[in-house]
């Protein structure tokens, strides 16, 4: 019998999935976590997985080796022929042992921490993946901007004199005779995205999603995170850089999408808020604690802040009688940024039938070649 193909991948909550799907060993436990993880979406999880291994054959059953440091990552590539990675670096030192590697698989688009001339000396393939996960949450970003802007979650339903007064509006026809009907209701403060600015604190991949969709509107895009990109790809991305604390004072629009840890907590600190500039709304699709929440409450209760849009929550479940809820230019969404869990099941889908292809093109070559023999489709 052929020894199995051997995966190693960097651990994480969604590329657990591989190990699912492609390793006869995973725990009952773990498939069962992953079945209701995946429910209200694809109740048939079972039935999805065959169906993913039924177009894979040639890789299932595998060995997959969920690795959770660098340093594991090294010990476990030995046999390896794919090697999948989301932050860890992939260089001369993991290359080295990866004796029957054919691919190293970026679970997303930006390859800084793979060294593609190392690769490259190796035949060694790069291969990325545009998470829709990451489009899911940057649509949410701009739906959260779109409904401070417009204030559609204070006067959505409302539609007649009562329910507008009573929301104290204070709605009057205009004079047809003279002028258009548009906005009889009198709501003031509207804004739109179009001639606005928006700044992004960490342009990586879901902030780079965010910039696409933010310039279709016509909004002008600055930037800021700690390696500034090279001017081409921030002509790629419509996207100016600036220095953080004028990043804040020039926006209308702030969102944060850096990654949680202790490096990024509480860096939108009482001294960031007050830099922002005033009626500045801020937005974070990332991780709560980014933003000291204490300070957050006293920008807001100050006027300062013009609106708060976050997702996911500073607790998790939330609680009714969250401070933040008094606030009417705030909306607060209960983790749902990344949906639906079809965004996950398809991404990994597309990453392993990728896979699969990868080595059936490159049977013919090398490393390739050996990894297939060693490995033959079932």
């Amino acid at each position: 019998m052929p020894q199995r193909p051997v995966i190693v991948v960097e651990d994480d909550p969604f590329t657990r999935l591989i190990k699912v799907v492609l390793d006869p060993g995973t725990t009952d436990e773990r498939r069962a976590a992953f079945a209701d993880f995946f429910a209200h979406d694809e109740p048939d999880f079972a039935g999805w997985c065959e169906r993913v291994r039924r177009r894979v054959s040639g890789l299932y059953p595998a060995e997959v080796r969920l690795v959770s440091s660098q340093q594991e990552l090294r010990a476990s590539l030995a046999g390896a022929g794919v090697l999948v990675v989301e932050s860890f670096n992939v260089g001369d030192a993991e290359l080295g042992v990866a004796d029957k590697l054919v691919a190293v698989q970026k679970y997303g688009t930006i390859t800084r921490n793979i060294d593609a001339a190392a690769c490259a000396a190796r035949s060694v393939k790069i291969l990325t993946l545009r998470r829709r996960a990451n489009i899911a949450c940057a649509e949410h970003a701009l739906a959260l901007m779109l409904a401070l802007a417009k204030k559609l979650h204070r006067i959505h339903g409302l539609i007649s004199l009562e329910q507008l007064e009573a929301a104290g509006y204070a709605p009057k026809m205009f004079d047809r005779r003279h002028v258009a009907s548009s906005n009889w209701a009198r709501i003031d403060g509207l804004r739109m995205l179009h001639e606005s600015t928006l700044g992004i604190v960490g342009l990586g991949e879901i902030g780079r999603e965010v910039a696409l969709r933010a310039a279709a509107f016509g909004v002008r895009v600055l930037y800021y995170q700690r390696n500034r990109l090279p001017e081409s790809e921030e002509r790629q991305w419509r996207a100016e850089y600036f220095p953080l604390d004028e990043l804040l004072a020039h926006s209308d629009w702030v969102a944060i999408q850096l990654p949680g840890g202790p490096a990024t907590r509480g860096l939108i600190d009482r001294a960031k808020l007050a830099l922002i500039k005033p009626g500045a709304c801020l937005i974070n699709v990332s991780r709560a604690d980014i933003v000291d929440r204490a300070a957050l409450i006293d920008a807001l209760a100050s006027g300062h802040l013009g609106g708060f849009a976050l997702d996911p929550l500073y607790e998790e479940p939330g609680r009714a009688d969250d401070e933040l809820l008094k606030f009417d230019n705030v909306i607060l969404t209960p983790h749902i940024a990344a949906q639906p869990r079809f965004n996950a099941l398809n991404d990994i889908e597309e990453l392993i039938v990728g896979l699969a292809r990868t080595l059936a093109v490159d049977g013919t070559e090398g490393a390739a070649r050996s990894f297939l023999h060693d490995f033959p489709p079932r």
